[in-house]
């Protein structure tokens, strides 16, 4: 289209505007942004968004810097480096998982968003329907509507776990998956075997695929164990696994994550991230697989590190007015409010940041409908500093 000199600029920009079609008509600024900017106005401390405000270990940013020297600095492999896929299968099955084949069913992809994206793309289509629980981690509705298909929200219990025969229930012809991550974000639950078993019977019976968002899957508290689908010999067979180098190596900004998955849906998942983001950073690759080729051990490490600034988070709200809901896994804590105030989530949490001095998320961020909990969510992945002027302030809490 040439534009007409005769006419204005905000004419041109009118019609070309007036031809666009959004896909997400009811899409917003996400309350992780708006409390970040909110906590940076307002000099909080930003317990919201969830990232280590703490470094990462000198050896893994000394493995990047020598990938950098070595001259590791141009187009990875599309699937990934194979040093960092064979370091990925190898892990996997180091924790009791599937034997994947590092060259057909491992992908890494430029962080777990994407990973996410590229999998319900691949594997949603028009008219399909996904089930998916509420609380929900935000990426998962708007990919599946971008792909198409329809998302069908169940909610958890009041421990924030699946209701069986309400899965049961929802599943029709046209359901063809199921998404769920594990520990949850953000309610810090822990699936069961028990559950496992229960969606593998589903799974068998109707042919669905399963996409397994396991990000913090080395952060489970008190003893207890991870239960993956790749430990699980149906579901390994029917599911997407998606977890994160971010997470578990405190590197948030790097954006290294992966997907494991049996071939036949590695072959779609890839088809989609060949498009989407084609190659991940070389050297950050090359640095993690340098990282983690002689030991496991800064993984293993992660449940009684975070279990540190668990509990002592918990110990120093314990007396405050805010009430601790259980957490096992994730680095998150949810408390619920309602002792202090009758604020609305969104409310409630503007007013920690502006008055209180510490920001955190509104538990309804993380429901379609936006539905008032009465609950908000803060991230302990952090310095000892910080965790300690947070207490600090919210102790103040009347």
């Amino acid at each position: 289209m040439h534009a007409d000199k005769n006419l204005s600029h905000t004419q041109q920009t009118h019609i070309l505007t007036s031809g666009v079609r959004t896909k997400f008509p009811n899409a917003t600024t996400t309350v992780f942004t708006l409390m970040s900017q909110l906590a940076t106005q307002h000099g909080a401390i930003n317990l919201g968004q969830g990232f280590p405000d703490f470094q990462p270990d000198p050896e893994l940013l000394a493995a990047v810097t020598q990938a950098m020297k070595d001259g590791l600095n141009q187009y990875a492999p599309m699937t990934g480096l194979p040093a960092l896929r064979n370091i990925i299968a190898k892990k996997i099955r180091h924790f009791g998982g599937r034997q994947y084949d590092p060259n057909e069913e491992i992908t890494v992809t430029a962080g777990a968003t994407e990973a996410l994206t590229s999998s319900l793309l691949a594997l949603v289509h028009p008219g399909d329907e996904v089930i998916v629980f509420e609380p929900t981690y935000d990426s998962y509705i708007p990919a599946i509507e971008l792909a198409g298909g329809k998302a069908v929200t169940l909610p958890l219990n009041a421990q924030y776990m699946p209701d069986w025969g309400l899965v049961s229930a929802a599943i029709t012809q046209n359901t063809r998956g199921v998404v769920f991550n594990n520990p949850h974000n953000p309610c810090t639950s822990l699936w069961s075997e028990s559950d496992l078993d229960a969606l593998a019977r589903l799974t068998a019976r109707h042919g669905l695929w399963v996409l397994a968002d396991e990000v913090y899957e080395h952060m489970v508290f008190d003893g207890k164990q991870h239960t993956s689908v790749a430990n699980h010999p149906v579901l390994s067979e029917c599911s997407v696994l998606v977890s994160s180098f971010g997470k578990s190596l405190h590197v948030t900004g790097w954006k290294i994550a992966y997907v494991a998955a049996p071939a036949v849906l590695s072959k779609e998942i890839r088809q989609v991230h060949q498009y989407n983001t084609f190659s991940v950073a070389t050297p950050l690759q090359a640095g993690i697989a340098r990282y983690l080729e002689t030991s496991f051990e800064p993984l293993e490490q992660l449940p009684a590190f975070y279990q540190r600034k668990r509990d002592y988070f918990r110990e120093a709200l314990a007396q405050s007015p805010l009430r601790l809901l259980p957490c096992s896994g994730t680095y998150f804590q949810v408390v619920d409010y309602q002792a202090i105030s009758n604020l609305d989530d969104v409310a409630f949490s503007r007013w920690m940041t502006q008055t209180i001095g510490v920001a955190c998320i509104p538990m309804s961020a993380f429901n379609r409908e936006g539905k008032h909990s009465g609950q908000v969510r803060f991230c302990f992945a952090k310095q000892e500093s910080t965790l300690l002027e947070a207490v600090n302030r919210l102790q103040a809490l009347k």
